[in-house]
């Protein structure tokens, strides 16, 4: 079984895609800001993380930047949901290492797909 890491703080994005992704067959991992991903991400070493980028204590950024530097998290695939739009936003998400990059509101059929080909 896959296992996927939702990291968002906000309650009500991660209680329908803990749904949305235990109905697809995904032991499903959350957390709810950047300090419990990592310390969820090491424990359980997920297949992909979807990472919201503002949250309290420690944000999106560095929690890719202590997988990237991980040597047990590196080639963790990694998908930034956030409500940071701005074309200068998404460019940061991709140079830091993210396999993808979507804005919120966002389609959950597109982040089911997009999860389903990054693990392909």
């Amino acid at each position: 079984m896959r296992k996927i890491l939702i990291v968002d703080d906000e309650p009500n994005i991660v209680m329908s895609l803990e749904y949305i992704f235990k109905k697809e067959n995904f032991e499903v991992f959350i957390a709810r800001d950047g300090a419990e991903a990592i310390e969820i991400a090491e424990d359980e070493l997920p297949d992909i993380v979807v990472l919201d980028i503002m949250m309290p204590n420690v944000d999106g950024y560095q929690v890719l930047n202590h997988f990237k530097s991980h040597s047990s998290l590196e080639n963790v695939k990694v998908i930034f949901l956030s409500a940071k739009n701005k074309l200068s936003d998404i460019e940061l998400g991709m140079q830091l290492g993210a396999d993808k990059y979507m804005t919120k509101p966002f389609s959950t059929k597109k982040l089911v797909k997009e999860v389903k080909q990054l693990l392909a």
